[in-house]
């Protein structure tokens, strides 16, 4: 197969930006970000937290399911509530890593978690409820990540990335409750 050959004219160059550079080399106390970055950090801190709000409901919708599923076959499924709990703290737990990386602050005020979140809080009784209430919220992070990732594409590909590999694990969820809700 033939490679076909660009005249100089038509060729695209890549280059750093010098000037980005040499900016990089003033404010030492911000870290790792750099103005080229600074110029996001305020509006991917306000993303995260959205994404911070939704983990930390998803983490108490799930312990509260994992604590009062009832029936023969609640004690594998209450189980997997639980591990979904512990997966979501550890992601709330890497997003607040990540604002603070970026010079915002987490936020963890209880009193407004809620009107942040992406997914609902639910307090159902029925195990199938609560399978179906969790796949619903996984699914809406699924897409919540998904948007995300897009807004920052370009702009952050440290955030991108962390946005990356917790939509996996949110997919990965969405399909075990999946599996759940057409076994019961």
């Amino acid at each position: 197969m033939k490679t076909k050959q660009l005249s100089p004219s038509k060729r695209s160059t890549l280059a750093l930006n010098q000037e980005d550079l040499d900016a990089a080399k003033r404010n030492l106390s911000e870290g790792a970000v750099t103005p080229a970055l600074a110029s996001w950090s305020d509006a991917i801190c306000t993303l995260l937290n959205g994404a911070l709000a939704t983990e930390l409901v998803c983490v108490l919708r799930y312990k509260r399911h994992h604590f009062t599923a009832k029936g023969i076959s609640s004690p594998p499924i209450a189980a997997e509530f639980m591990v979904h709990a512990l997966d979501e703290t550890r992601h709330a737990d890497r997003l607040a890593e990540r604002i603070v990386q970026l010079g915002g602050l987490p936020d963890f005020n209880p009193a407004n978690l809620l009107q942040r979140s992406h997914a609902d809080y639910d307090e159902s009784t029925d195990l199938k409820d609560m399978i179906r209430s969790n796949l619903i919220a996984e699914r809406v992070a699924v897409e919540a990540y998904r948007q995300m990732i897009v807004l920052v594409s370009g702009k952050d590909s440290t955030t991108r990335k962390l946005l990356e590999e917790i939509l996996a694990d949110e997919e990965e969820h969405a399909d075990e409750l999946s599996d759940l809700l057409a076994k019961e």
